[in-house]
């Protein structure tokens, strides 16, 4: 049965949808409200021709400034040509190699906004995204209460999006599709969407935060393919890859509502507090958790080595 309206637009009717990209077109022709980046988006975008000239202007404009710096120019200058294309946010990560670092992520996030607000951008635009390990958690709690917003990804368990909503950390970015993978390759099995362990974990996380009032936002992330996004509708937001916001305007077919503030006060759930042993252990139990978390980090930092060995070619 067709809606005659496209499925991108009647998810925008439940959920803000957020680009999944660093491709200036992609943002263009899906309108999204906010986008998101991340080292391998950027990699990926700066070895195409019609990106090659940020990473050239960054290297020429700090020619003689550190690497690391040049990364960082380079990160702005992507997420200042994106804000010029959405009306809300933009999150810009910190190097994955200061994932247990807390000050040090502290001190970079200092870093990203500064250099936002420099250009007339106001911290409000921008998230700072950040893995959500103990130490990335408790950087955001110190920066949260100085007005700079967070983005807590790489987040694959129930105790990481409790120690989130603790530390008061804007917005959470579980992914879906990483959870997915690593229970297919070890169950050696599909799943039908609504049984996808990586939507289920979602849903238990955006029934806890509604069911015990926490403010953080819930953005699913990291989908691979169209029923695990719309399994999800009624999130509060949901980062989207640019094949699979195409495959969403193809289609008319009907999107029901899947997630709800009034379903989630009506769920059962138990209230968790975590600290830094409780954290730790839950993580641990967690296989695919604690796996999932140490890969990530492994995946950014290497694409960010790779970033910085593209730039000093450059140079």
């Amino acid at each position: 049965m067709s809606t005659g309206i496209n499925q991108l637009e009647q998810l925008k009717k439940f959920t803000k949808v957020v680009a999944d990209t660093g491709d200036f077109q992609s943002i263009k022709d899906y309108a999204p409200l906010d986008a998101t980046t991340n080292p391998s988006l950027i990699l990926k975008a700066v070895q195409k021709d019609e990106y090659k000239p940020l990473l050239q202007q960054a290297v020429k404009d700090h020619a003689q400034a550190p690497v690391t710096e040049i990364i960082d120019q380079l990160l702005i200058l992507f997420g200042l040509e994106i804000l010029k294309l959405i009306p809300g946010r933009v999150s810009t990560e910190t190097d994955a190699r200061l994932s247990f670092d807390t000050a040090g992520t502290i001190e970079k996030a200092h870093h990203l906004i500064s250099l936002y607000e420099k250009k007339g951008i106001s911290r409000e635009r921008v998230l700072i995204k950040i893995a959500s390990t103990w130490e990335g958690i408790k950087a955001s709690e110190v920066l949260e209460k100085e007005g700079i917003h967070c983005n807590l990804t790489l987040l694959f368990s129930l105790p990481q999006a409790v120690a989130c909503a603790e530390a008061g950390s804007q917005l959470i970015s579980p992914f879906v599709g990483r959870i997915y993978d690593w229970y297919k390759k070890n169950e050696g099995r599909e799943y039908a969407s609504a049984e996808d362990p990586g939507v289920i974990s979602v849903h238990r996380i955006y029934n806890y935060y509604k069911k015990f009032g926490y403010k953080t936002e819930v953005m699913g992330a990291s989908f691979r393919n169209v029923g695990q996004v719309l399994e999800l509708a009624g999130c509060d937001l949901l980062t989207i890859s640019p094949n699979l916001l195409q495959e969403l305007k193809d289609s008319t077919a009907p999107v029901t509502q899947k997630l709800s503030v009034a379903a989630a006060q009506a769920a059962p759930a138990e209230k968790l507090h975590m600290d830094e042993k409780s954290f730790r252990l839950m993580l641990n139990d967690d296989a695919m958790g604690t796996e999932k978390l140490s890969e990530g980090i492994r995946i950014f930092a290497a694409d960010a080595v790779k970033l910085e060995k593209l730039i000093l070619s450059e140079k």
